[in-house]
């Protein structure tokens, strides 16, 4: 069973049988519904139902000669509802089964950011199309977390905003400078980390880290797609699933300057979201391409 299934208020699923049932009914009763034939000629499906605002479950196969459709695997799924960045995304097909994954070089991350690529079927329908690369595409982000806690914030007043703004725009234009390989760039980079090293080595011995780090977003264990992040919560909502009645959190979350939608269970978020505090959890990110064709 899916690990992240509580995340979207499936936290009470014990057996296969009960995982059995709903996916028969997800297929059956399905909110949308999604084909597309591969390089094989062998017939994709995906079905999704949502279970409340934005989240649901997805279930994935293919059809047979018989036209019988075989369950392949399934996944919980948060779609989000901003434009998190617009650089050039990459896709790959993971090895074991139909599902693919996006990565993405984003300066304002610092890392390769990898996800999971929710509207695949889309992706294989442009690439057997001969359509790819598609130009002028936007990504949509969003993460399931099952463990988070609520920091309360910095205190920032708007001079420090304006300062920090800049500093990122800078850091940023420093950074896309040194890809192109400006020698100065990368001296002034070097300058600026070892600077911030000296002094946050200087300041944890009597201030607490989190006081010291706004945001974060870093890589976390061994699978590629899941992140430990903190950022600043801009807008929190509690919906409840149709089926299970259990609370879910959906929060907006601006990390390292970007956008991204969180949803966790309720029971496993420690503390009271509000706009402005922060998140600090561990999440399973994903992706959604905005085609220019859909």
């Amino acid at each position: 069973m899916h690990r992240y299934m509580r995340a979207v208020g499936f936290s009470q699923l014990s057996d296969r049988n009960e995982v059995k049932q709903l996916l028969t009914d997800i297929v059956l009763q399905s909110t949308s519904c999604t084909y597309t034939t591969n390089s094989d000629n062998i017939i994709l499906a995906e079905f999704n139902k949502n279970y409340a605002d934005n989240i649901g479950v997805a279930v994935c196969g293919e059809f047979d000669k018989d036209d019988k459709f075989i369950y392949e695997y399934f996944y919980p799924y948060m779609r989000g509802s901003s434009i998190s960045t617009s650089e050039d995304v990459s896709v790959e097909r993971h090895a074991s089964q139909e599902s693919y994954a996006g990565v993405c070089d984003d300066i304002r991350i610092g890392v390769s950011l990898i996800f999971y690529l929710q509207n695949m079927i889309t992706y294989v329908k442009l690439k057997n199309a001969g359509k790819l690369p598609v130009r002028n595409t936007n990504l949509t982000l969003s993460g399931l977390s099952i463990e988070g806690t609520i920091l309360f914030p910095i205190i920032k007043n708007e001079h420090d905003r304006r300062r920090i703004n800049r500093a990122n725009t800078n850091r940023s234009n420093l950074i896309q400078a040194a890809r192109q390989g400006d020698e100065e760039a990368i001296e002034s980079l070097t300058i600026e980390d070892m600077d911030t090293y000296t002094t946050i080595s200087k300041r944890i011995n009597t201030e607490d880290v989190f006081s010291l780090v706004d945001t974060f977003f870093m890589p976390y264990g061994v699978e590629c797609d899941h992140y430990s992040i903190m950022g600043e919560i801009l807008d929190s909502r509690l919906v409840h699933n149709s089926q299970t009645g259990e609370g879910v959190y959906q929060l907006a979350i601006s990390c390292n300057d970007i956008n991204i939608d969180i949803c966790i269970n309720e029971n496993d978020l420690l503390g009271e979201p509000e706009a402005g505090r922060r998140f600090k959890g561990v999440i399973w990110a994903q992706g959604f391409i905005n085609f220019p064709e859909e």
